[in-house]
């Protein structure tokens, strides 16, 4: 299967204590932290392209541009879904929404690229022989 413009992932996950800006010190207070929805959106993007990966590949986050606009509490549903809206070679792009029980929580576009699984890692553990 290839990849193509169109293509949707969704995540979904409930906001707990652990996943809160408080708790990951990104703010002070108990609802659903930045840093956790960006996790979730990518997560999004990452099941999206699943399905089309062959053995040994990947993709890698390497770009984000994404609006946190509504807060979310403790014990509500939260999700994320991507579209790819682009495909240059081995970079993918993504919009990607994240919602709330009441509606939108953020939105934004976010960039992937195709990898060779181990390659990558090897080119990665490389750096700790500098």
């Amino acid at each position: 299967m290839s990849i193509e413009v169109g293509l949707k992932g969704r995540a979904e996950t409930t906001v707990t204590p652990e996943n809160t800006a408080q708790a990951v010190g990104s703010g002070l207070v108990p609802v659903f932290g930045t840093p956790f929805m960006i996790a979730l959106m990518e997560n999004a993007a990452v099941n999206a392209l699943q399905s089309c990966l062959g053995a040994g590949e990947g993709s890698v986050g390497t770009q984000l541009q994404i609006a946190h606009t509504a807060a979310t509490p403790i014990g509500m549903k939260v999700w994320a879904n991507s579209v790819v809206t682009g495909v240059e070679g081995k970079k993918i792009t993504f919009e990607v929404t994240a919602f709330d029980e009441a509606g939108e929580i953020g939105h934004g576009t976010h960039e992937r690229f195709l990898i060779q699984t181990d390659r990558f890692l090897t080119k990665a553990q490389g750096k700790l022989k500098r």
